[in-house]
């Protein structure tokens, strides 16, 4: 796996109800080469889903996908993993199984970071999974299930001897949920455990973050996943800064540029517009009356009223622009 991490160690992490089609390819075009499915049940894949299997598919456009699984029972991630490599393809790079996902709907079942409390029964999986994968197998973790319970450089060997090539760690514990500070220590403490990479994941917000994570720990490639919101810039801004290269700040007009380029992506494949709702208030954070912009945001329904609210949002940010250069104060509220 380190060689996959080698050419763009910063990686688009996957995200529940947020890495569709649509932001992996935005995601893509701005530097992002290796990019990961939602969440997806492998009891839904044996079940036959057609709506579990389009969390699965590529678009046209991607190059590649790296699939994540979640479930509890080794029997259904053996068939899933040959489900998906046949209906993948030559597209899919990888198989990653979430045993960090902290949702009390998953972890009831036994599944995500629950596993944690059952390294026999994850690692049965793991072997699982491995036995019938033509590609890398890699599994996601968090530090443990809740706090004092520093399990997993013990948890990684056990999934390291049970095949897989890689894993990723998060550092909290599966009770933090994402509260409180990522506990970036847990990245080295796994890596002195075993052989294989590691990817960091926590509180990385910025590309700054990512080069920090990448530069001052023993990870191989770092999870970005709240970074990238408002942001699909941030892959090729964290390489350009790991190589010394110039980065620039994005303007205001370039992320409306951005907002349009995901709603029309959103758009072109088929996707419920309600998801825009909540992307779309991530590329106007800072802007000038951004807080009175979320208001109408929500109130969208269609392609078309999106687009028409994002033109409204570029000529407030003109104007707004236009009082400040000439040293006047930008109202509370501009009419237009």
């Amino acid at each position: 796996m380190r060689l996959y991490y080698r050419e763009q160690p910063f990686l688009l992490a996957p995200m529940a109800g947020v890495t569709d089609a649509a932001y992996r390819i935005m995601c893509r075009r701005h530097g992002a080469k290796m990019a990961f499915s939602e969440m997806v049940s492998v009891a839904g894949l044996a079940y036959k889903s057609e709506k579990t299997w389009d969390l699965v598919l590529p678009a046209a456009e991607e190059p590649q996908i790296c699939v994540q699984l979640f479930g509890s029972k080794p029997e259904q991630f053996a068939s899933a993993v040959e489900a998906v490599e046949e209906r993948v393809g030559e597209k899919l790079s990888s198989i990653d199984i979430n045993m960090a996902c902290p949702a009390r709907k998953v972890v009831t079942k036994g599944e995500g970071s629950a596993l944690m409390r059952d390294p026999e029964l994850a690692a049965q999986i793991a072997a699982a999974a491995v036995g019938r994968a033509h590609v890398p197998v890699t599994c996601k973790m968090r530090i443990g299930y809740a706090a004092g319970e520093r399990v997993a450089p013990d948890f990684a060997a056990r999934l390291e001897q049970a095949g897989v090539s890689g894993v990723a760690v998060h550092g909290r514990f599966a009770t933090q949920l994402y509260t409180g500070d990522a506990d970036w220590s847990i990245i080295d403490d796994v890596a002195s455990r075993i052989d294989i990479p590691v990817v960091g994941s926590g509180d990385v917000f910025s590309a700054e973050d990512a080069v920090r994570m990448l530069t001052t720990t023993a990870a191989s490639g770092v999870f970005i996943a709240r970074g990238t919101y408002g942001n699909p810039w941030v892959f090729e801004d964290a390489m350009n800064m790991l190589q010394s290269n110039p980065v620039r700040p994005h303007t205001e007009l370039e992320r409306l540029d951005a907002l349009r380029e995901h709603l029309r992506l959103l758009h072109a494949h088929d996707a419920h517009m309600a998801r825009a709702r909540t992307f779309a208030t991530w590329y106007l954070k800072g802007m000038a009356h951004a807080a009175a912009w979320r208001g109408r945001v929500v109130r969208c329904q269609t392609f078309e009223d999106f687009m028409q609210l994002v033109d409204l949002i570029e000529e407030d940010v003109r104007v707004c622009a236009a009082l400040k250069a000439e040293g006047q104060a930008v109202p509370a509220l501009f009419e237009m």
